[in-house]
């Protein structure tokens, strides 16, 4: 072999073991990269903090309690049946008033709205509520109902369209933009949705008025949806009753916000008892899917329940009705816990002859923090304040707004306490969550409605641009 093929020989092995090294070198660092931690890089999204600016506290009142049908050239027009008296405050807050209008041709008929402007990046507390009694030839009653703010949707749980029921669906729009409204009505047949409820315009600062039975006729336990676009609205339903020529009494019921699975009714008053017919019934209506909700009533002033709890079937969409005319009359509470969120109310009469007056009590949220709260005037007020019974005993001290001296109940868990009160503002501070309503109980008047707290101010937001 001569030198130059020894030298190419050579020149090519050492290429070939080069090669080798190489690749095998190539092989390694790719088993090593994979198996080692790769660098990562993490890009974190820009969060910017707002805290918005608090927005004014706008309440809207039920209005005067109306009579239906009294006008000969106008059966299904409305007229204005008593005015109410309405308690508000503070006088601090600077509350600007106006009306929600077009109920009556009149104006006779237009409803209260309080609006206070937000103080120092704040929320303004306002709190106000009215009451009325009405006596005539066709229609009697006392009526209480607090001012509250617009919902987008709320729920209806009151009323029948059966013979001798004369019940108002009453709209209010306190705010700047018309809004549109669906009623929806649940009843023996499930849902439905009348044209006689579909796009109901209530115009800005308007009020609309729509008769009950023109939505569902012969419904003995109707529950309405009202779901509002373009601006929210307060509702409220206008009950009235009459039995073979006598009245037997009118009432404002007032809304649910949402359904829930958990909902506590305090101080239902329970009188007619014994005497054939229901003079207490609780109505309970699970929306969305077929559910169970177990019933516990406890008497007002201690919180040993009345008996064992009750248990009852919700088929979806249909209201369930329960008579509770078996308890020993008396105030109650009334909790209950289903298993899919539910709405519910509760029904009761003082009796079924000439004078009689009924009530019907909603569910009342939850307070968890101080709050103002309005008591309209009316004979046999009382504040009745429950707690639940896993969240333990609470203590609530109640501050009038006017001057005095703040009262301080405690409450036992699972329980309630009835507070004698008079008309006026007050503050309500628990030291932890509790429910509130007004129950009001004399000869020949009943009402009651639940206290809501303020909306809590408006939390700071994160926004991701």
């Amino acid at each position: 072999m001569s030198d130059r093929r020894l030298v190419r020989f050579a020149t090519t092995s050492a290429r070939v073991v080069a090669g080798s090294a190489v690749a095998a070198a190539v092989v390694v660092g790719a088993v090593v990269g994979i198996a080692a931690p790769w660098p990562r890089l993490v890009a974190e999204p820009v969060r910017v903090q707002v805290d918005p600016a608090p927005s004014d506290t706008v309440l809207a009142c039920a209005g005067p309690v109306f009579a239906l049908g009294r006008a000969a050239e106008s059966a299904g027009g409305v007229t204005v049946a008593a005015t109410p008296t309405i308690v508000s405050g503070p006088d601090a807050a600077g509350a600007q008033v106006s009306r929600a209008t077009g109920a009556t041709s009149d104006g006779s008929g237009d409803a209260t709205v309080f609006r206070a402007a937000p103080k120092d990046r704040a929320a303004t507390p306002f709190a106000a509520a009215g009451s009325a009694t009405v006596s005539s030839s066709d229609l009697i009653g006392f009526s209480a109902s607090a001012c509250r703010p617009p919902l987008a949707e709320s729920w209806l749980v009151a009323g029948a369209t059966t013979t001798g029921a004369n019940d108002l669906v009453v709209l209010a729009n306190p705010g700047d933009v018309a809004a549109t409204v669906q009623l929806s009505v649940y009843g023996a047949k499930g849902v439905s949705t009348p044209p006689s409820g579909t796009g109901l315009v209530v115009p800005a600062h308007g009020q609309r008025v729509v008769p009950l039975a023109g939505l569902l006729l012969g419904e003995e336990s109707p529950v309405v949806r009202v779901v509002a676009t373009g601006a929210p609205v307060q509702a409220s339903l206008q009950a009235s009753l009459t039995r073979t020529l006598l009245p037997g009494g009118s009432d404002q019921a007032a809304p649910l916000a949402q359904a829930s699975a958990s909902l506590v009714l305090p101080g239902v008053q329970v009188i007619a008892t014994g005497q054939g017919d229901a003079g207490t019934v609780l109505r309970l209506l699970s929306p969305g899917a077929d559910a169970s909700a177990t019933v516990t009533i406890t008497p007002v002033g201690g919180d040993v329940p009345a008996g064992d709890p009750r248990t009852l079937a919700l088929p979806a969409a249909t209201p369930t009705s329960l008579n509770l005319s078996d308890l020993t009359p008396g105030a109650y509470t009334v909790s209950i816990a289903a298993t899919q969120p539910v709405v519910g109310g509760a029904w009761s009469t003082t009796g079924f002859g000439e004078g009689a007056d009924f009530a019907w009590y909603a569910a009342a949220p939850e307070f968890s923090a101080s709050s103002l709260i309005a008591i309209a005037p009316g004979a046999g007020a009382s504040l009745v304040i429950a707690t639940d019974a896993a969240s333990g005993s609470a203590s609530v001290t109640l501050t009038p707004q006017s001057g005095g001296d703040p009262v301080t109940v405690s409450v036992p868990a699972g329980g309630s306490v009835a507070v004698p009160v008079t008309a006026g503002v007050y503050e309500l501070a628990p030291d932890r969550p509790v429910h509130a309503a007004m129950s009001y109980s004399a000869p020949g008047a009943l009402a009651g409605y639940p206290l809501w707290p303020a909306d809590a101010a408006a939390g700071t937001l994160t926004i991701l641009p």
